[in-house]
């Protein structure tokens, strides 16, 4: 269990809780190593501060849309907040989740 995922997962899932829909096909990418930077996190392992969690989105974004095959997505896990990590990172986690079930086809919205 790393304690440093479950805060980032969790700050992800609470910054952006009023846009999650679970089973939306419009989602964002948020890069974890990234993310804990801004939050100040230093000591991720290499695999995981490259890894992205994904978001599901209720309305599209505004900005550049990439179709995406849903099958992209195979080993990926959702959390209670709708955000969705590969499996991996998930079980890094002490998060309850289970199997991310994606769309056909999935739409990544840069924003």
């Amino acid at each position: 269990m790393n304690a440093s995922i479950d805060t980032i997962l969790t700050t992800i899932g609470d910054t952006y809780k009023d846009r999650i829909d679970p089973r939306a096909r419009h989602y964002l990418e948020i890069n974890i190593g990234k993310q804990a930077e801004i939050m100040g996190l230093s000591g991720l392992p290499d695999n995981l501060g490259a890894a992205t969690a994904i978001v599901p989105l209720k309305a599209p974004a505004a900005g550049m849309k990439v179709r995406v095959d849903g099958r992209t997505f195979v080993d990926y896990a959702q959390f209670d907040s709708g955000v969705a990590t590969p499996g991996y990172l998930a079980r890094e986690s002490g998060l309850a989740h289970a199997m991310f079930v994606p769309n056909d086809s999935m739409i990544l919205n840069f924003a």
